[in-house]
């Protein structure tokens, strides 16, 4: 049988970029060496013109059950700090991300899907924030970024218990926005994407520093307006009665 090295793989169609977390032996659980090349990939494909969204899933039917376990008998400080680095540069990723969720979303796995814009999960997915059952204190980044997208109480029932939770828990307190058959998902996720690549980047880059908390941004998006055409061509295009073409970032 052959092995499938842990890995990161990364295609790009029609506009929209994919990133596999691939390690099929482990339920595509997240080593050191992936954790480390995670910003590296995001840097390459946010700089890609062709790059308008971004889909963050896991190899068949798992999205990603974590950290590798293996790997926190190394140094615990180390571990941690590769997968804030990580997180925290899909949290900064430019363009609109969006993380496509099949079974298990655990430890690490919600971390990064935490981190993306948007969750799409498949009916029978399970999440959960386990560090309270290694005896690892989560990163205070993490959980600021939990408790800001589901609030102190749920934030503090995952991290305290341990426990997973359903897509109808998830979906309820807004850990995910849609939740689909899993036969479905791809195809939501792919017809959303492309609903995403036909908007205006600009409107969606500027939209995403303001929710995200940028407070000091406001005349830099206004002159990227100003200059940009976008407008414009929206405006005429609604007249027109034909779809935009909108042309920031390329």
């Amino acid at each position: 049988m052959e092995t499938v090295e842990p890995r990161l793989v990364d295609s790009v169609t029609d506009g929209v970029a994919t990133v596999v977390i691939s390690n099929p032996a482990k339920r595509n659980a997240m080593t050191a060496g992936m954790w480390r090349s995670l910003p590296a990939v995001l840097d390459r494909l946010a700089a890609d013109p062709a790059v308008r969204v971004l889909v963050l899933t896991g190899a068949g039917d798992t999205f990603c059950a974590g950290a590798d376990i293996s790997t926190l008998r190394e140094p615990g400080d180390e571990q941690q700090a590769l997968a804030v680095r990580a997180e925290e540069a899909l949290a900064a990723f430019p363009k609109p991300t969006v993380a496509a969720v099949r079974g298990y979303c655990v430890g690490g796995g919600s971390q990064l899907a935490g981190a993306c814009d948007l969750r799409f999960a498949a009916e029978g997915a399970r999440f959960g924030i386990t560090p309270a059952k290694l005896g690892i204190v989560y990163p205070s980044s993490s959980t600021r970024r939990l408790t800001a997208l589901v609030g102190p109480a749920t934030a503090k029932y995952l991290l305290f218990s341990g426990e997973l939770i359903d897509t109808e828990r998830a979906l309820r307190t807004g850990f995910v926005d849609e939740v689909h058959p899993a036969e479905g998902l791809a195809k939501r996720v792919e017809e959303f994407c492309r609903l995403l690549v036909s908007r205006s980047l600009l409107t969606q880059a500027a939209a995403k520093e303001f929710a995200d908390g940028r407070l000091d941004r406001d005349a830099h998006w206004a002159a990227q307006a100003r200059g940009s055409g976008d407008t414009a061509e929206g405006v005429a295009a609604f007249l027109e009665r034909r779809a935009p073409r909108f042309t920031y970032g390329l």
